[in-house]
């Protein structure tokens, strides 16, 4: 039976979190991050992910206050999480297009260093110009320079790892000499980063931490099958999860590459109660606070372009056309693209089923994955596992800090008796609880020259964004 993979999410800018809930603590505190991640531990999970949001989301120019606003820096809020936790891995979000591949390389090694072997990268970019008004002039990097930097990018992080050996640290009193000669020297030269010297950070515990993606595209795709070792996965309805994760699986073996070299995670959500039913009625009642009258306008609106809050959330869809190209909700990737086709689709889906505006946004963006009793759970996460649909999930709950309690308390036990999830950890680092193959060595004594050639296209699609 394969073994299954979990993760915990706390979700930074998102509707799953309801923060209105009376139980709901602080979205910031550094408390509720570790309450959250000591339950994750106590279930044996992998790791704990952490998003990131570089700019506050505006609905027709205020914040987007039906999400959560507001979020201290992940990295941060991982290291100290880490320190508080022994075995669970820590994986955040690091944008590669407002930021530079010395700093992320060094934070990034920093945080195996303090984790000790725990830490993982979810590599993406930046989608609009209006994130980028925090960073630079005019916010504008065109799409296909975003992505050709976020491959040069990755291979120059990869590179500054590189650049000390497993036994440059020698410290050695009786020659008095600390760290080999040449340690951390790197020299790359490219399209977007021309730098040379020598990284500060010795050679991390895991090497390179765990490399983490969500592309979706056929180049991001690919690029998951030649470099990435966890897939964020949107697939939680089993047919499209069972194809999504045939096709990854199938690609590996062109570049070399075990089945078992790259896990595929998709996100879920669970409500757990003593039988079906309550979980059921549990789960409509969290589902409609996550897509309450006003979120259900907001992202019509996303969609139409159109200020429609004169319309009845509980009536039919405006009659009057989209305004595709207008901006209403800015900062939400889910409503990029496609919307005049989106607007469409909605309104044919509408139009079979007689849904009104909330409705039809419960339909297309609410539902939990799993509900029912902890058996009822344990089978179906279990079942969705042994089927190849995934490798296991990333669990985001809708309440902070206490909204996996009862998934850990009563369905990982069964899971445990099913033999289909670990008892205790058995191993140190993320890579080992993931079962992915130690990164290698860099080669003693060689000092790293990486020349920049945008990796791939396929690498440049996989650091999409992921939020």
């Amino acid at each position: 039976m394969k073994q299954i993979h979990l993760a915990a999410q706390l979700p930074a800018i998102h509707n799953v979190t309801v923060w209105s809930d009376p139980r709901s603590r602080s979205q910031i505190a550094i408390e509720s991050f570790v309450d959250v991640a000591r339950t994750a531990e106590r279930g044996k999970f992998d790791f704990f992910f952490l998003a990131e949001g570089l700019r506050l989301r505006e609905h027709k120019g205020a914040f987007y206050e039906l999400d959560v606003v507001g979020r201290p820096d992940n990295l941060t809020m991982l290291s100290a999480v880490a320190a508080v936790t022994t075995r669970l891995g820590v994986a955040g979000t690091v944008n590669a297009t407002f930021n530079e591949p010395y700093e992320v390389a060094r934070r990034l090694a920093s945080l195996d260093h303090l984790s000790a072997g725990r830490a993982a990268w979810n590599v993406v970019t930046s989608h609009d110009a209006f994130t980028g008004e925090n960073f630079r002039r005019g916010g504008f990097l065109a799409e296909e320079d975003r992505y050709t930097r976020a491959a040069e990018f990755l291979t120059t992080a990869r590179a500054l790892w590189d650049s000390w050996a497993d036994g440059d640290v020698l410290a050695d009193p009786a020659t008095g000499n600390f760290v080999r000669p040449g340690a951390g020297e790197f020299a790359h030269r490219g399209e977007h980063f021309d730098i040379r010297g020598r990284f500060t950070t010795p050679r991390a515990p895991q090497g390179h931490p765990v490399i983490i993606q969500a592309g979706e595209s056929e180049t991001g795709r690919d690029f998951a099958a030649a470099q990435a070792e966890v897939v964020f996965s949107k697939y939680n309805r089993l047919d499209e999860a069972r194809a999504f994760y045939r096709d990854i699986k199938d690609r590996l073996a062109r570049h070399g590459r075990s089945p078992d070299a790259l896990r595929i995670l998709p996100t879920a959500t669970v409500v757990v109660a003593d039988t079906d039913e309550e979980a059921a009625a549990q789960a409509d009642e969290i589902t409609r606070a996550q897509v309450s009258p006003q979120t259900a306008i907001a992202h019509l609106e996303a969609v139409w372009g159109r200020d429609l809050s004169a319309y009845d959330p509980d009536g039919p869809l405006p009659e009057i056309d989209p305004e595709p190209e207008a901006l209403v909700l800015k900062g939400h990737s889910v409503f990029r693209r496609g919307r005049a086709e989106t607007a469409h689709r909605w309104r044919a889906l509408a139009a079979e089923r007689g849904l009104s505006i909330r409705e039809l946004m419960i339909h297309v963006h609410g539902g939990q994955t799993f509900v029912g009793s902890p058996r009822t759970v344990a089978d179906a996460v279990d079942h969705f596992v042994q089927s190849d649909g995934a490798d296991g999930f990333v669990f985001a709950a809708h309440l902070t800090p206490g909204g996996l309690d009862d998934f850990v308390d009563r369905v990982v036990p069964l899971l445990q008796e099913k033999g289909v999830l670990r008892r205790d950890y058995t191993g140190t680092t993320l890579r080992e609880h993931l079962g992915l193959p130690p990164h290698p060595p860099r080669p003693e004594a060689a000092v790293t020259t990486a020349t920049a050639t945008a990796t791939s296209t396929a690498t440049a699609t996989a650091t999409k964004e992921a939020s």
